[in-house]
């Protein structure tokens, strides 16, 4: 199973908005097996070891780093969907 982590500063708004842009991504994707989580960087920072892809803003991705063996995306624009899917689809190749 594909396991995401989607954060944002507070782990409310911007994070479930994300979470559910992912999922339409790894559906459109034909991705079957995933969970996607939701949360804030703080929260991820204990908890992004047990995930295979974390993605934030680019600009708080870097607090995660060396947080996870799993792949760091860092989004430029939160709610571009084709920015989504592009990254995602990278990060599983």
């Amino acid at each position: 199973m594909l396991k995401v982590l989607a954060a944002c500063g507070n782990g409310m708004g911007s994070s479930m908005v994300i979470k559910m842009k992912i999922e339409k991504a790894l559906r459109e994707m034909n991705v079957a097996d995933f969970k996607v989580d939701y949360c804030s960087v703080g929260e991820a920072k204990s908890q992004a070891a047990s995930y295979d892809i974390v993605v934030a803003s680019k600009h708080l991705i870097h607090e995660l780093d060396g947080r996870t063996n799993g792949k760091l995306l860092g989004l430029e624009n939160l709610m571009d969907d084709a920015e989504i899917k592009s990254k995602l689809s990278e990060s599983l190749e």
